[in-house]
């Protein structure tokens, strides 16, 4: 064979191909029998590709009518078709996020709130002594952010570790994005600071002798 040009390398079958090496060359020198031989034709349009469909295959007839015309098919078509299995895949893993998302939101207003709610007896001693209700609210959430901040930055340690799994189902975009990882952190102490903030400032209204007596 003579070599005539060089070609950049290029994803033949999917954008995931991992051969990257391609040889092109003229359809008589690989028209061997036993072989399934096949060319393409891709045409650049100015209007819409789907409305040519007719004219590119009379256009192949004029050539040779004894030619067929398998598929024609726009390049959106194409790489919509070639990208459907890994975008399933990403739509089922990011349903099972916001599902574990959710679990997780409501987890923590759960346990932060009944938390909260079980130290009504020493709300009401700190207000029998003095404390106002901002002092409780502040006191109650100090430590609700600290505990979320530690399960945060534990949480988040975790799904960096974890990003290498999620790497292979990615195409050209990093699986450590900065501003998805702070957006569930935020959303997260967000959740906690309510969590303890509504049953923190009840249990502030409540009068200090009835506090006393709960159980």
């Amino acid at each position: 064979m003579t070599v005539v040009g060089v070609v950049d390398d290029v994803k033949q079958m999917s954008m995931a191909d991992k051969r990257r090496d391609s040889v092109y060359q003229p359809l008589a020198q690989i028209n061997k029998p036993g072989w399934i031989s096949h060319i393409a034709f891709v045409v650049r349009t100015a209007s819409n590709p789907g409305a040519l469909a007719t004219a590119m295959r009379a256009a192949v007839r004029e050539v040779d009518s004894n030619q067929p015309v398998q598929t024609v098919a726009t390049m959106r078509e194409l790489i919509a078709a070639s990208t459907a299995e890994p975008r399933f895949q990403t739509r089922l893993l990011g349903a099972f996020a916001m599902l574990a998302l959710l679990l997780a939101v409501v987890g923590i207003y759960g346990v932060l709130a009944y938390s909260v709610a079980q130290r009504t007896h020493e709300i009401g001693i700190r207000m029998a002594l003095g404390a106002e209700a901002g002092d409780v609210l502040r006191m109650v959430l100090r430590r609700t952010l600290a505990l979320a901040a530690t399960g945060i930055a534990i949480g988040a340690a975790a799904a960096l570790a974890a990003t290498r799994v999620l790497a292979k189902f990615l195409f050209e975009v990093k699986p450590s994005d900065p501003a998805t990882f702070v957006t569930v952190a935020a959303l997260l102490a967000g959740v906690a600071v309510l969590a303890s903030w509504v049953p923190a400032r009840r249990a502030a209204r409540v009068d200090p002798v009835e506090a006393l007596r709960y159980e």
